[in-house]
């Protein structure tokens, strides 16, 4: 599979599509758009490589990376896939909205799929993995592409850097365990797509993040 990188407005988050382009299927990943010319970028490139769309998939439920949740769904007529330890998030976007004063009308994450750890989703005759890395939220994710060589990592690995921990339900030695078991296990090429920011690889933190060493 491939992977289209679109930066957005609300604190630069990295909404991801990954495309299979012979079965012209995609998901798109952590939809923070709050402008009508993102989503007109995002339609432009699905309507350039005749891509259907057939999920929504949120790496945690922060409202950054789910605030546009029901309109792609609704507007794909797609499931929103996430995972159900952040059901409290999701639930409480309005609240999220306040504590970052941001003037946007949202009301909840409108989840339909829960995940699992180990669950696989299918996008045409790929294949992205579940993995549960709790941490910087209860319920975050990672999204691996065993065939293809990636991650999408979310807010739990940046570049030389690492998600924050002090939001509600986050934990450290949680965020810590979960990228030094689950994600540091995985091979050294493997390219890490980052919830914000440039991709890097799993090798090249394992060698240089500050944070935490392999």
């Amino acid at each position: 599979m491939k992977v289209a990188i679109f930066n957005l407005l609300l604190f630069g988050v990295n909404c991801y599509v990954v495309y299979d382009p012979e079965a012209r299927e995609a998901a798109i990943v952590d939809p923070g758009i709050v402008d009508d010319r993102e989503l007109e970028a995002i339609d432009e490139f699905l309507r350039k490589h005749s891509l259907k769309v057939v999920a929504v998939i949120n790496t945690h439920l922060h409202i950054d990376h789910a605030i546009a949740n029901q309109r792609l769904a609704e507007k794909y007529n797609v499931p929103v896939l996430a995972h159900p330890d952040d059901a409290f998030l999701g639930d409480n976007m309005k609240s999220q909205a306040a504590e970052f004063g941001l003037p946007f009308k949202v009301e909840s994450a409108g989840v339909s799929h829960e995940l699992s750890d180990g669950e696989k989703i299918r996008i045409g005759n790929g294949t992205l993995e579940v993995i549960h890395v709790p941490g910087h939220s209860p319920g975050g994710i990672a999204l691996y592409d065993p065939a293809d060589g990636f991650l999408i990592s979310g807010d739990t690995l940046f570049e030389g850097s690492i998600g924050r921990s002090d939001l509600p339900g986050g934990n450290l030695a949680r965020l810590l365990e979960s990228i030094k078991k689950r994600l540091y296990s995985l091979p050294d090429d493997t390219v890490v797509y980052p919830g914000h920011g440039e991709p890097t690889t799993i090798g090249r933190e394992k060698q240089f993040n500050q944070f935490v060493r392999g």
